[in-house]
């Protein structure tokens, strides 16, 4: 796996597009590791300080993700190095979508990312440039429709992810209209540890679970959990948590959802970040959802989890580990040879897949249909992992060379 793994880092991506805004001190790159299938795909991010080879490793990252999401097609990146928070945000999006748009006519399809919203800031920039939708590159690339064709599939792409959850059994509140984008990443997550119970032994009811990270992916994550009776214990986010060591009811999570404000957790009783931060990894739970940035969890709080009954982690984040190797630095090794590592492009591919889903001929739209199909996937891929290696612990190991084998 290493050798394989080593390769396909040392691999020169194909394309990467550079740009620098005229404007501000913005600058963002385009990273096309491959052009696998005629395509690529990948999601654009913002944040100050994002530099090209972030953008390079994340890339890297999407192509192994569609290896189980599918389509079969390469991975890509954009990213822009400028502060979010900026008034001058909208400005530097429209310009760089604009620079970007030959590319994502052509061959690269991209969608929202950390800072940049798929509805409205994604949809909007791009048709302002004339792309009918910001995965029309991979039609064009990838699927080569007939005109009609891509204009049905299109249609379908567009409505089903801003499609409004009317489900309850999916939606925490149907008078909100949150939308498939919102739900269905944190819904895989969550659907990932049921899947790993039911395939490698045991049940996701009553087991105890910590949440790092309240944003779209950790919320939702979390509400699902939450809905399949496992008990969440504790929280923790940018600014602070909460910690319950006999575990929130369902309503009191579903309440932190509905309460949270833009991407961050709102909470009577919030424990300080400094001091929860020094609890929130000694407390006793099952599994670990690590849902916020990339590369955040050392070693020592995987330690402390595991010496406090730690046996599974489900990835919300792309490479959650504080490694600095793009893919399988050692903490990640360490806590996948200890635990039940299920690695991130399996357990947080729910958007990807969706895309794939919308993208192939007519589809059923329903909710059930749509999450059903990115919880089979999900399911597929931990199964096709437990026959390659029947222990519970080198699962990402197993899963990253499955996943090479096909790209190599």
């Amino acid at each position: 796996m290493k050798e394989l793994l080593k390769k396909y880092e040392e691999k020169e991506p194909e394309i990467v597009f550079h740009w620098k805004d005229p404007e501000t001190e913005a600058e963002g790159w385009t990273v096309i590791n491959s052009l696998r299938g005629g395509a690529a795909g990948g999601g654009t991010r913002m944040r100050k300080g994002l530099d090209m080879n972030e953008v390079l490793s994340l890339a890297k990252t999407m192509e192994v993700k569609f290896s189980v999401s599918g389509p079969a097609i390469g991975g890509a990146k954009s990213g822009i190095n400028f502060d979010p928070a900026d008034p001058r945000k909208k400005g530097v999006l429209e310009r760089w979508f604009k620079a970007v748009s030959p590319l994502l006519k052509g061959y690269y399809g991209t969608g929202g990312d950390m800072n940049v919203d798929e509805i409205h800031e994604v949809i909007p920039f791009t048709e302002q440039c004339g792309i009918w939708h910001p995965q029309e590159g991979v039609f064009n690339g990838h699927f080569i429709p007939t005109e009609a064709d891509k204009i049905n599939r299109i249609g379908q792409l567009r409505h089903g992810v801003i499609k409004a959850l009317e489900s309850s059994e999916y939606s925490p509140d149907v008078t909100r209209s949150y939308k498939v984008a919102d739900m269905v990443t944190g819904f895989g997550v969550a659907e990932a540890v049921k899947h790993y119970y039911d395939i490698y032994g045991g049940n996701v009811k009553g087991k105890r679970a910590i949440i790092q990270g309240f944003g779209n992916v950790g919320s939702a994550a979390a509400y699902y959990l939450s809905q399949m009776g496992a008990k969440i214990v504790g929280i923790i986010d940018r600014d602070g948590g909460v910690i319950n060591k006999d575990g929130f009811s369902f309503e009191e999570i579903k309440h932190l959802f509905l309460n949270k404000d833009g991407n961050t957790l709102v909470a009577e009783n919030m424990i300080p970040f400094n001091e929860i931060n020094e609890k929130i990894w000694q407390l006793e739970a099952e599994i670990f959802a690590p849902c916020a940035a990339s590369r955040l969890v050392t070693q020592q709080q995987i330690s402390e989890m595991i010496n406090s009954g730690l046996e599974v982690i489900s990835c919300g984040a792309n490479v959650p580990f504080a490694d600095k190797e793009i893919f399988f630095g050692p903490i990640m090794e360490y806590t996948d040879e200890r635990v039940s590592l299920i690695p991130d492009f399996i357990s947080n591919c729910g958007m990807a897949r969706v895309f794939a889903y919308f993208m192939e001929r007519k589809v059923q739209m329903t909710d059930e249909a749509i999450f059903n199909d990115t919880s089979i996937t999900i399911k597929n891929a931990i199964q096709n992992t437990f026959d390659n290696n029947s222990t519970k612990t080198n699962i990402s190991k197993t899963a990253f060379e499955i996943a090479l084998k096909q790209l190599l």
